[in-house]
């Protein structure tokens, strides 16, 4: 079959081949652990039981997990091993499974839900620049969409990630989110189901963080939960050398002030640095 799984629709066979994504047909995963730097209601006390997939779809030059997505990395996993994997993890109490970077693995991930179904919400953790028809055959799949909304100008995109459309694909895919999972919480106030919409801001892009709260709050405000990220810090061969500035920082708040986008997560200024980045130990 060929690989038309992401928007980059390579049309390659990956048993013989790899795509732009550096993988073929084979699951590699760099890590599956517990992980507590997601947003409260995915990481809670006890931790989203992630799954680190290698490569990616884009190619974002500033990328804090170069190490893994940028090539085939990582261990090798059948859907049943996955599967041994995912029970292990509810095993030590996780609040959800965390497919992240999932999208070229997505047919991976389907075929392991096939075999083993947690008794926790799956959360696919995703770039945003997705194919909508694939994202809508997932749905009965996935109970959470935690997916970023890196640009609002495509010019952006094609600069820093060597992408075309991402805005485009991204405004299809999450409106599909969005359509079909509505934010239902548990008694503890945890995620159940629903969308969250991330946005990492990009020291010197301001004015494109300012255009995807705007966008946010013009189409889903009142649908789903927004995730204003700082962490940026000058990763791998990023063009940016530098973290934010207060008064960029200020500024992104006060917008989410204006626009009255009241669900939301903001990220401490102090969060610029390598700590978010996990260990990958499954090389």
């Amino acid at each position: 079959m060929k690989c038309n799984l992401c928007p980059n629709k390579c049309n390659i066979d990956r048993d013989v081949t790899e795509g732009v994504c550096h993988a073929d047909n084979t699951m590699r995963i760099c890590r599956i652990a517990p992980h507590f730097s997601e947003e409260p209601p995915i990481s809670g006390t006890r931790g989203s039981g992630t799954v680190f997939f290698s490569g990616c779809s884009l190619d974002c030059q500033f990328c804090q997990n170069s190490e893994i997505s940028k090539s085939k990395v990582g261990q090798p996993f059948s859907p049943q091993q996955l599967a041994d994997a995912l029970k292990n993890l509810v095993d030590e109490g996780v609040h959800n499974i965390n497919f992240v970077t999932p999208t070229h693995f997505s047919h991976r991930i389907v075929e392991t839900l096939c075999i083993y179904r947690p008794p926790v919400p799956i959360v696919y953790n995703t770039s945003g620049y997705e194919l909508p028809e694939v994202i809508e055959n997932l749905f009965p799949y996935v109970d959470i969409f935690l997916t970023d909304f890196k640009y609002a100008d495509d010019r952006l995109a094609k600069k820093y990630s060597r992408r075309e459309k991402y805005l485009e694909y991204c405004l299809a895919s999450t409106a599909k989110m969005v359509e079909d999972k509505p934010p239902l919480y548990d008694e503890n106030g945890l995620l159940r189901q629903g969308v969250i919409v991330r946005h990492l801001m990009l020291p010197t892009e301001i004015q494109n963080t300012l255009e995807v709260i705007d966008i946010f709050s013009d189409r889903w405000k009142d649908r789903a939960i927004f995730s204003l990220m700082s962490q940026f810090f000058p990763a791998y061969k990023s063009q940016i050398k530098r973290t934010l500035k207060p008064v960029e920082y200020k500024i992104a708040c006060s917008r989410l002030l204006e626009r009255g986008v009241e669900n939301c997560f903001v990220q401490e200024l102090s969060s610029a640095n390598e700590s978010y980045v996990p260990l990958f130990d499954l090389r």
